[in-house]
């Protein structure tokens, strides 16, 4: 379980659970329990929900404490594949290594730089919590890798 801002951001949208689960063709107790980060939001539905409402990845999975607008995106899973390989080999890691580090599985994380598949939420957050990297970066969203300097200061 880990904080989030997404209870904050649909409220500063007025909106309800409810309706905010009708747009994603979910539960409310869905999102209750995405807001309350007894589960993780799915990727794309992160996306999804950072598109429509212009906030950044890093912000609703409380990495930074406050928004940072940066504008729509398309999902590229090749730019994603190509950033999470390249900023492990910047951090001159082996796929162990780094999976060692964010207790991901190494069959998993090779999966995701090849490209077999997506890397999911919780695997996406730890790593950027591990290594203070953005999330809208490895997502192919921003070019700084570097977490905003506006981190640590609160939401207004």
């Amino acid at each position: 379980m880990f904080e989030n801002n997404l209870k904050n951001a649909r409220e500063d949208l007025d909106m309800t659970q409810t309706e905010l689960g009708y747009l994603f063709g979910v539960s409310r107790s869905a999102i209750k329990s995405w807001e309350n980060g007894y589960y993780t939001i799915p990727l794309l539905k992160l996306i999804k929900f950072c598109n429509m409402f212009d906030y950044s990845l890093d912000y609703i999975m409380g990495i930074i404490k406050r928004n940072i607008k940066y504008g729509p995106f398309t999902v590229d899973n090749i730019i994603i594949n190509e950033r999470l390989k390249s900023f492990r080999k910047s951090l001159k890691l082996s796929q162990q290594e780094l999976c060692d580090k964010c207790r991901i599985a190494q069959t998993t994380y090779s999966g995701y730089e090849r490209g077999k598949h997506l890397i999911n939420t919780t695997n996406l957050y730890y790593l950027c919590k591990t290594f203070d990297i953005s999330m809208d970066y490895l997502i192919g969203r921003i070019d700084n890798p570097k977490i905003s300097k506006e981190k640590e200061t609160t939401v207004l």
